[in-house]
């Protein structure tokens, strides 16, 4: 049995770090109600790849929205209040990713949902956290990268450099699903509700920790080197006869096994590479070294030597070329799911965790706009009549 079987979680989220929370929570047996806009969130329509009902399909909302069922409601309209409350009482955890005041202006806040159920679970991600001169500031993945180092140390010194894939965002996601559970078993043993409050800024830091660390300790101001590493070597991107490659050598054995690879025996007594710290000093040399032996062999070459010597190494993929990998294909770590409008099935990244015993259930395709409106207010013990009211109202 899927381990939150019985649990209900209310997603308000939008966007990713918010929906990437209902979804591992989703994943994990609740039931999770996608709470939109009567027009539909943004995140619906974000990265469109076709269109149903003349409404563009967003493939961020089909990544984050499996597992969940689609209702659709207006908390600000008169008489609302009342749908909201009953809504609350009837679920376990309530997820929200915006600014305190707007997590208040639609009664989300804390106080408001414990005065309607004291033991409820509130997840709530901000960008910067909920206090502080920056407390009531929007922002996104990339204003976090910016602000924690990363921007500052990935490209190249005059052309600062966000990742493309929003690692914050995700990782802000996790971090909520870990404190939602949490919450969950604390409420178990004591009954109490809580708040669990994430940051994208806080996420970014906790990545970054080690740099900031070294930072402060020793005063370093390390520079963008491109794809190469600064704390060890080789730690880099080499072209092959036919392609790309990455290549990640740290500690002493790894670095052992690599000399012997190149042919450098004479490197493993040489001062200049006798520590990470120090191949770090010196990995411009030791990536020109590295760079001269992977430029006269194709990649499958190079990953079967490297393999062969039990080095870190992996294939610069593009996109298309990791849809079709052979570890990708034979892990299943896409499954095809199918969804209304689309011209084929799509591939949608799994439960990225695997159990001995089946914790988790299988996928079900995100929902249509509103899909399960209807049948989530009669759950709640609403008329036919009373909900085409609230339809003609615009509530829902």
């Amino acid at each position: 049995m899927a381990v939150l079987e019985g649990k209900r979680v209310l997603d308000f989220g939008r966007y990713i770090a918010g929906p990437f929370c209902g979804t591992m929570l989703g994943d994990l047996g609740a039931d999770v109600i996608r709470v939109e806009r009567v027009t539909g969130s943004e995140d619906r329509y974000t990265t469109p790849v076709a269109e149903y009902e003349g409404q563009p399909v967003g493939a961020l909302f089909l990544h984050l929205n499996r597992n969940k069922r689609g209702f659709t409601f207006n908390p600000k309209k008169p008489g609302a209040s009342e749908i909201l409350a009953r809504l609350v009482k009837s679920s376990d955890v309530v997820i929200a990713n915006m600014s305190p005041s707007g997590v208040a202006d639609i009664g989300l806040d804390y106080a408001s949902l414990k005065a309607i159920k004291p033991d409820i679970i509130l997840v709530t991600s901000t960008a910067f956290g909920a206090q502080g001169p920056y407390g009531n500031r929007v922002g996104f993945d990339g204003v976090a990268q910016a602000m924690s180092g990363n921007l500052h140390l990935t490209g190249q010194p005059d052309a600062p450099t966000k990742n493309y894939f929003p690692y914050v965002d995700f990782m802000t996601g996790a971090l909520n699903t870990i404190g939602a559970m949490a919450a969950l078993m604390n409420r178990d043993q004591t009954g109490e509700g809580q708040h669990v409050q994430g940051a994208l800024l806080a996420s970014a830091l906790t990545i970054a920790g080690a740099t900031l660390i070294e930072q402060a300790l020793t005063g370093v101001n390390r520079q963008a080197t491109g794809n190469r590493g600064q704390t060890a070597a080789p730690s880099d991107t080499f072209a092959t006869s036919d392609g790309w490659v990455l290549v990640s050598v740290v500690g002493d054995p790894l670095f052992a096994r690599w000399v012997k690879l190149v042919d450098k025996p004479e490197w493993l007594t040489d001062p200049r590479f006798a520590t990470d710290a120090t191949r770090g000093e010196h990995a411009e040399l030791i990536s020109e070294t590295m760079q001269a032996w992977t430029r006269e062999r194709s990649s499958a070459q190079v990953l079967q030597a490297l393999d062969d010597a039990r080095i870190p190494c992996g294939e610069v993929l593009a996109p298309a070329q990791t849809l079709l990998n052979e570890q990708v294909q034979a892990m299943r770590y896409l499954v095809q799911m199918s969804y209304p409008g689309l011209p084929a099935d799509y591939p949608l990244p799994r439960t990225p965790i695997e159990f001995s015993s089946d914790l988790s259930r299988s996928p079900v395709r995100p929902p249509l706009l509103g899909e399960h409106t209807n049948q989530i207010l009669t759950e709640l013990g609403y008329t036919a009549e009373q909900i085409d009211q609230f339809r003609e109202l615009r509530i829902v």
